[in-house]
């Protein structure tokens, strides 16, 4: 590949009451430039990933990039969105640059404000990322939707709620070890697996411990080219990148293949020249425990309907054969839905290069693979990277 990534930086994922999108855009962006160890001078590009829907008040945001530092004015500057993957679109975006030669180094930002939308409405926002004239009714919005593709697996493979207890329990156990997570509690598998006051049903067998975070919080990268990289502090090449979109309706597939996640997975491997058993962990879109369950069969972990397999015999623990989301995933860590892809690449690179978090850190990491989901597995995006050798 053409594009490595030389800097990075992440605020806190929560809720924040005193930041604003301007705000978290911002901080990122300047840290992330400082922490590549270059001016605003040098970036050549500026990509800007925010969903918004409705969650912020000010559309039209890619110029905001452009108040970290007065040097950026008069950069080009895009707003990319594609749903819950606005954040790989974005990095893919930016890497698209680097590869046609109308930049040398970009810098790509992600963000999203949600916590201070009250909660009926961010269902309603969170909804359009699905088919509305099949979905838009849906009770429990976006749960909703993912609660009647837990049902539908469960109604053919048989009651997974086991398996998706014992996945809610890793990832926010991974969490604990992440200072960016917004959930920082090891909650255990038999709080995740019992219904209680605390965890009730959300939609179909779901449970509030299935579905991720409701968040606020930015994430950025500096991008290079690979050649320019090698001169940096640090560099962490893309090996490979993969996007696949599906149809928007569910109607039209079968959604308990997730069929574009596979495409992107089995392009991006091949691409990269690599087997799934050659990555050292994978970071991928837990949305809902189910999607993450899903994942396993899409991405070639285990055969179709058991996904289970890889959870109850320890594959994905940190310790296991693939460790899936050291970082406590979407489930942990939390989801604001356009800083999530950037979210991703920033907790990857940290591992590649040794810089990950005390507890969080995986030992001798060297390959990397990311998944970014928006909607229901219709925009999938495949990256695999390793540090610069």
């Amino acid at each position: 590949m053409t594009a490595s990534i030389v800097g990075w930086a992440h605020t806190p994922f929560g809720k924040f009451d005193a930041e604003t999108v301007e705000s978290l855009v911002v901080k990122v962006a300047t840290d992330a430039l400082a922490d590549a160890g270059i001016s605003a001078e040098d970036v050549d590009e500026i990509v800007l990933g925010h969903f918004n829907a409705g969650f912020s008040p000010q559309d039209f945001t890619a110029s905001l990039v452009l108040q970290a530092d007065p040097k950026l004015r008069f950069k080009p500057a895009t707003r990319v969105e594609n749903a819950c993957a606005t954040g790989s679109a974005a990095v893919h975006q930016g890497i698209r640059a680097i590869a046609s030669g109308a930049a040398r180094t970009v810098l790509v930002v992600g963000v999203e404000q949600m916590t201070r939308t009250p909660g009926p409405e961010i269902g309603k926002y969170l909804l359009k990322a699905s088919y509305l004239p099949e979905d838009g009714d849906t009770v429990g919005g976006f749960a909703g939707v993912f609660g009647k593709i837990a049902q539908s697996y469960f109604q053919k493979y048989g009651d997974q709620s086991d398996a998706l207890a014992m996945i809610a329990a890793k990832n926010h156990k991974n969490g604990v070890a992440n200072p960016y997570a917004q959930m920082r509690k090891d909650f255990g598998y038999e709080f995740c697996r019992a219904e209680s006051e605390k965890n009730p049903f959300v939609a179909g067998p779901l449970k509030r411990t299935d579905c991720s975070l409701v968040s606020d919080g930015a994430a950025a990268l500096v991008l290079m080219d690979s050649e320019s990289a090698k001169t940096m502090g640090k560099a962490v090449n893309f090996r490979a990148t993969a996007h696949a979109q599906d149809f928007l309706p569910m109607s039209k597939r079968d959604i308990l293949q997730f069929e574009g996640c596979t495409v992107a997975w089995q392009r991006a491997l091949a691409q990269a020249g690599v087997q799934l058993s050659d990555l050292s962990f994978v970071e991928t879109h837990d949305c809902f425990t189910v999607a993450e369950l899903i994942e396993y069969e899409a991405m070639g972990l285990t055969p179709r309907g058991q996904g289970a397999r890889a959870i109850k015999e320890g594959w994905t623990q940190k310790d296991g054969k693939l460790p899936v989301n050291p970082s406590g995933g979407l489930k942990a860590k939390g989801h604001p839905i356009g800083a999530t892809g950037v979210s991703m690449h920033v907790m990857t690179a940290m591992q590649l290069v040794g810089q990950a978090p005390e507890g969080m850190q995986l030992k001798n990491a060297s390959l990397g693979g990311i998944f970014n989901m928006g909607g229901a597995a219709v925009a999938n995006y495949v990256s695999v990277l390793e540090p610069v050798k």
